[in-house]
Formats: structure tokens, C-alpha cells, sequence
């Protein structure tokens, strides 16, 4: 069913079939047709249908015609995806159906209820997105170097297995092989709780002074950023998932306790000592994370650039860092408040922070060390 190359690696040959023209569905055939496979789309909106094959995703599934997909991606709602799958199966008998939906064990165990034969059958999950949702948001870049989940049941063949580690790899995607509980259990952590707590913060703004929130620098952007996320979705994701996130926020919740407790009383024996713990837990954790290309964290240099806030200021101080011959590790922007001027912060390795300090002061650039 699926091409190998000569490492053993597998590549689609399509057709392909998405079912779903979101901002994955699309971006899924996009990165397909760059590739020149074959895909074609159907969605139950015509007008997000219309604009998928507009922006180059695909054809419609009437042009499919009578021949067999090689696979069927299903790119429903978590809420319909079992459905939605199990349709797939049935309309396509000869094909491997995967779905891309953020939860899997609820979906696998609804799929296993109704009894539907599940060797062609892989559920998988793009770890990639965007705020925006929707066709127009859609980039067939989207998963590249992003990591893809895939995660087959005990009833899954190989060959199906192959050929949706095929779809990620080809999309230039990172695939890992998890369990569906094991899926669940870490996406609750790295991504449903991130996004409670950005949703939870940025809720306490509601009603807040303008001239409170001209305080407002990089920290609480970076914190808040996803909470524009798809309400819609997420309670659909949150509901699918409700067991593994309760568990960790019962954990959170011991903590908010703990620090509401400490702050009551700032000032009693132990107070500061369990307010540094606190935070010191906190560096722990955050140092845990992986970091450049997945590998272990690394600590870097950081330094800020002041740019006078016109056109093609940014795009000229990294064409000088490149001909200085540093590479960027990091970059965040922000402005100084009520000032015509941005701050570019930069992060390099260690070994070279001076070197560019010194080399951006000789052609002119303001530096400041962070």
C-alpha cells in the first residue's frame, strides 16, 4: 500500500482523502499536494469546502470517483471524530483511516464499542496549530519539525501503522509512538493545562484599567498568547479529556493552597523559605523542558537590541548578525512603551554574547545586555 525508499522509510502515494477542511484538514492537504499526491476534500460547511480547493488543498471528493484511497484523514471535531471514522471504514474498505483529533483513548474506546474492525484503523495527533482557525489560517508547512503522535491499538496491522507514520513524515513532521492512554495522560500536562492556565489568567484582565494594562510587557503576552484560542474546540478537547486534566489540577490546586496559605501570613516563620521553594520547584520544572531540536536544554546569552520602529530595521540587524556570523538561538520583540523605538531580545550561546555585543557596537546598533 505504501512506497519505501531504500532506508526502509515510507511515502504515500494517494489518493488521499481528508474528511474536514479546518486549518489541519487543509494545511494536511496542502503539504500533501506540494508533495504531488493526490488529495481530495469534503467537509460539511461547502463554503469552508470551497475555500480549501481554492488555496490549492485539494479537489473535490465527487472527482474522487471509483478508485480506492490509499488513506482517509479524518479531521472532524473530537466530539464526531469516532463517528466520523467509523463511516470512513466502512465507505472505504480498502483504505487505512486515520483521524488527527487531540484526545484518543475516549475515541478508540467508542470505536471499540460499536464493534467496528480496527486493523486499518490509527488514531494519530498533530502537535502543531495556530490561534487562528478555519481554511484561510492554513500553511502546508504547518507540521514541519513538529512532533506527531501516533498511536495504534493492539487491533492495528502494520501496514496501517506504516502508513500513518507515513503521513507524518512526509508532511515533514517528528512522529512518536505513544498508547492512547499514555497520549492523553501527557497532552493534559503539555498542552490542555498550558492552555486552562493561560485562559484562567487571562480571564482576571476582564474589566482592568487601560492604563493598568500599558504596564503589560512581554511576560503577560507570552503567558495569555493561546488563551485566543477556539473556545468551541476546547471544550470539546477538555470534555474528552476531563479524567487525565482533573487529576492534574487537583495537583494544582494543592499548590494555589499552598501559596494562598503562605501569603496570608507573608511574614510568619518559614514563609519566605516555602515562597523560594515554590519558585525554585518552578525552575526545576521549566529546566526540564527540552530544548533546540529536542535536545537537552541548553542555557543561553541574552542580549537587546533597540531599533528605531520603521520599516526593515529587524530584517537588517539579522542580516548583520548573520554576516557577523552568530546564529540566533531566540529572538522576542517588544516596545518601549510610549517611546518610537522596538526592543529586539536576542539569545545566543554563551561563547559568542560578547563577541556580538562587540561587533554590533562597531556598526552602530544600540546594545543592551539582558
Amino acid at each position: 500500500m505504501s512506497a519505501f525508499n531504500s532506508q526502509g522509510r515510507g511515502h504515500l502515494d494517494g489518493p488521499v482523502v481528508v474528511l474536514g477542511t479546518g486549518l489541519l484538514g487543509t494545511s494536511i492537504g496542502l503539504g500533501l499536494r506540494g508533495r504531488g499526491v493526490a488529495v481530495f476534500l469534503s467537509d460539511p460547511s461547502p463554503t469552508n469546502q470551497a475555500v480549501a480547493v481554492d488555496i490549492g488543498a485539494g479537489r473535490p471528493l465527487a472527482e474522487l470517483g471509483a478508485r480506492p484511497p490509499q488513506l482517509v484523514v479524518v479531521a472532524a471535531p473530537p466530539d464526531v471524530t469516532a463517528d466520523v471514522v467509523q463511516k470512513a471504514l466502512a465507505d472505504y474498505p480498502e483504505s487505512v483511516v486515520v483521524d488527527i483529533a487531540s484526545v484518543k483513548a475516549d475515541i478508540l474506546a467508542r470505536l471499540r464499542n460499536s464493534g467496528v474492525e480496527l486493523s486499518r484503523y490509527v488514531g494519530t495527533h498533530p502537535m502543531a496549530g495556530r490561534e487562528k482557525s478555519g481554511p484561510v489560517a492554513a500553511r502546508g508547512e504547518l507540521f514541519t519539525s513538529m512532533p506527531w503522535v501516533v498511536c495504534p491499538s493492539d487491533e492495528t496491522s502494520g501496514a496501517a501503522l506504516q502508513t500513518a507514520r507515513s503521513l507524518a513524515t512526509d508532511l515533514g513532521a517528528v512522529v512518536s509512538q505513544f498508547t492512547a492512554d499514555e497520549h492523553d495522560e501527557a497532552v493534559a500536562l503539555v498542552s490542555h493545562l498550558p492552555q486552562i492556565m493561560s485562559s484562567l489568567l487571562a480571564s482576571r484582565l476582564q474589566g482592568t484599567p487601560l492604563h493598568a494594562l500599558s504596564l503589560a510587557g512581554n511576560g503577560l503576552r507570552d503567558v495569555t498568547r493561546i488563551a485566543a484560542s477556539d473556545p468551541t474546540l476546547w471544550v470539546q478537547i477538555l470534555g474528552g479529556n476531563a479524567a487525565k486534566v482533573v487529576e492534574i489540577l487537583y495537583g494544582v490546586r494543592e499548590d494555589l493552597n499552598r501559596l494562598i496559605g503562605t501569603l496570608e501570613q507573608p511574614t510568619a516563620p518559614g514563609a519566605r523559605l516555602d515562597l523560594a521553594q515554590l519558585m525554585s520547584e518552578g525552575n526545576a520544572g521549566q529546566a526540564r523542558i527540552p530544548g533546540k531540536h529536542g535536545g537537552p536544554p541548553q542555557a543561553y546569552a541574552w542580549l537587546t537590541v533597540l531599533v528605531d520602529d520603521k520599516p526593515g530595521q529587524i530584517a537588517r540587524l539579522l542580516t548583520e548578525i548573520g554576516e557577523i556570523g552568530v546564529n540566533v538561538e531566540d529572538l522576542r520583540l517588544d516596545h518601549s512603551s510610549g517611546q518610537n523605538v522596538g526592543m529586539v531580545e536576542l539569545s545566543v550561546l554563551p561563547n559568542k554574547h560578547d563577541h556580538l555585543i562587540e561587533a554590533l557596537n562597531d556598526r552602530g546598533w544600540r546594545v543592551l545586555q539582558s
